[in-house]
């Protein structure tokens, strides 16, 4: 009997620091267990506000002081390109996460997924290593098209379909929903892993094909 390839929602935002500093890990590993990702951006900052967290500069100084500690100790173990405080940051990513969702709308009519792989990847790195900005419609073409997607074409349908819009408010509304409270959040057979330092536990459900622990 042939065995069912592994579906992992993976709930992000290009303005997500955790997200690109488990995002090559992540991607090696969805590709190593042949699991196929089902990328959800989200309006992070509207999931923040409901569920109790602040963006970085409302954080006491003690918790800001120690997530710089851990990007350079992140930095080191994932081998990356790292900006502690970048230019950019927190730009909105709403454009960006829409030409995602048309680039997966595309793909899900037969086209080729690896470009989603790369320019989901090459949003995060524009942010926390280039220090771009991922609201700036060039860059966002331009990110697209060296990710192999026709960049032009979907920036314009992701200004122009507001049913892209309203995909984003649904997942947003979706994390919300389901009771998670940041990003990265993977999710294997509705058991949730929230942190890119969870990836290996992930692995472990995977390989281990035990039963799903649900959110209480």
């Amino acid at each position: 009997m042939a065995t069912s390839r592994p579906v992992i929602e993976y709930y992000f935002s290009f303005i997500s620091l955790w997200s690109y500093v488990g995002s090559k890990r992540f991607q090696q590993f969805a590709k190593d267990q042949n699991a196929r990702i089902l990328y959800k951006p989200v309006d992070l900052l509207h999931v923040f506000s409901v569920s109790g967290g602040l963006p970085v500069k409302q954080r006491p100084l003690q918790r800001q002081a120690y997530r710089l500690l851990e990007m350079e100790r992140w930095q080191r173990i994932r081998g990356i390109p790292l900006v502690k405080h970048p230019r950019f940051y927190p730009a909105d990513p709403s454009l960006a996460h829409r030409v995602l969702l048309a680039a997966i709308q595309e793909a899900a009519e037969g086209g080729d997924s690896a470009p989603i792989d790369a320019y989901a990847h090459r949003g995060l790195q524009t942010v926390w290593a280039d220090e771009g900005d991922i609201a700036d419609e060039e860059t966002i073409v331009r990110i697209a098209t060296e990710s192999g997607l026709d960049g032009r074409r979907l920036l314009q349908r992701a200004k122009a379909e507001k049913e892209l819009a309203e995909q984003e408010a649904t997942l947003t509304k979706d994390v919300v929903a389901r009771n998670y409270f940041g990003a990265p959040a993977y999710v294997y057979r509705d058991e949730p892993f929230w942190g890119q330092d969870r990836i290996e536990m992930l692995e472990d459900v995977i390989q281990s094909g035990r039963e799903a622990i649900p959110l209480p």
